[in-house]
């Protein structure tokens, strides 16, 4: 794949995750009737809705900034394991296939994001180098 094609990849796939994370974040800090059903049907807190929200806005802002590497990685490994405890605890509760299900199209399509940004970072590494290198 060209870097272009590469980079576009990456910022179609973390901005609609973005997207989708800070809309659900501002669902959970507002505490919206969904998620309070959810909470409890799921048989947690309903002040976990807010730590929630509050931790995928800021995983989203870690993710669509670009200067500090491992606040983004440590974003996107937040969000593997909200998209994973989320898949297991709606499996446990005997929940509709589609609710254990969608946590992990969620994950999905956070990894691509995740692959496109690691492949994006080794393509300007390569071209950083060669462009840097000189010959004798």
């Amino acid at each position: 794949m060209k870097p272009k094609t590469i980079k576009t990849a990456y910022w179609i796939s973390t901005v609609f995750f973005a997207l989708f994370a800070i809309a659900d974040g501002i669902g959970g800090v507002t505490r919206q009737q969904a998620g309070i059903d959810a909470m409890n049907m799921l048989g947690y807190p309903v002040y976990f809705l807010t730590i929630g929200g509050v931790a995928k806005l800021l995983g989203a802002i870690g993710i669509l900034q670009t200067r500090y590497h491992t606040v983004k990685e440590w974003a996107y490994a937040g969000f593997a394991f909200q998209c994973i405890g989320a898949a297991v605890s709606w499996s446990f509760v005997g929940a509709e296939p589609f609710f254990v299900i969608f946590p992990l199209i969620v994950l999905a399509i956070m990894s691509v994001s995740y692959f496109f940004w690691k492949r994006y970072g080794q393509v300007k590494a390569n071209s950083y180098i060669h462009e840097n290198s000189y010959t004798k």
